[in-house]
């Protein structure tokens, strides 16, 4: 049975939610505070976590922060806070997904779905990706070329995975953003342009030798 943790400081909401997933068939339990809810993420696995921006103690984009130096277990966060500023911290924190409250269990249910299959798809069949020097392990989430290692924030990580596992596979920028930011995710084409010239840069590419290549009108190829 997949294991949910909701880290959530309203009770009544956190109890709603939790109802509705167990009637779902997840195991589920709550923290209320910020601490408890990194405690209870670090000391054991997780299908997905569920967490709150507005928490005591500790606020749900640091709670994101400190997970992610550790693990790398699913995060949507629930928050009545919907600025885009703080729907780009908590996805530049590490988070998978973003809802505004208030939303119906329906969404909510659709988007934990969504981001188990996106997981699933930049994860492929967890073996290595290789491309001329460059390494990528979607378990480890690591990158090194040459031997060296690359450090990707999570997004341009999973924008390289979703390249590496279609070498020479033209891909457009809407396919690039239902892989990386989700189906249905709020996100401009242009987004694409400049988180491919974030992963160029660090991973060296530049010239025509080039690993990612643009495809005017299209999109882009690794090959």
């Amino acid at each position: 049975m997949n294991s949910v943790l909701i880290v959530e400081d309203e009770y009544n909401f956190a109890r709603f939610v939790e109802l509705e997933l167990r009637h779902e068939g997840y195991n589920v339990q709550v923290a209320f505070d910020g601490q408890e809810g990194l405690c209870m993420a670090l000391e054991k696995e997780w299908h997905m976590i569920l967490l709150d921006v507005m928490l005591p103690g500790m606020d749900g984009f640091e709670v994101c922060r400190r997970i992610r130096e550790r693990k790398n277990t699913p995060i949507i966060m629930l928050t009545a806070r919907d600025s885009v500023a703080d729907r780009v911290s908590g996805l530049d924190t590490g988070a998978d997904d973003y809802i505004p409250k208030p939303f119906a269990i329906e969404e909510l249910l659709a988007r934990m779905r969504a981001v188990d299959r996106r997981r699933s798809l930049l994860a492929g069949n967890g073996d290595v990706l290789a491309f001329r020097d460059l390494r990528l392990d979607p378990a480890a989430r690591t990158v090194f070329r040459n031997g060296e290692t690359i450090t990707l924030t999570k997004r341009e990580f999973d924008l390289l995975a979703v390249f590496m596992s279609n070498i020479k596979r033209i891909l457009t920028r809407e396919a690039l953003i239902e892989s990386v930011w989700g189906v249905g995710a709020d996100v401009e084409t242009n987004v694409v342009d400049v988180y491919v010239r974030y992963v160029r840069n660090k991973i060296g590419d530049s010239g025509e030798d080039g690993y990612i290549h643009t495809i005017r009108g299209i999109g882009y190829v690794m090959r």
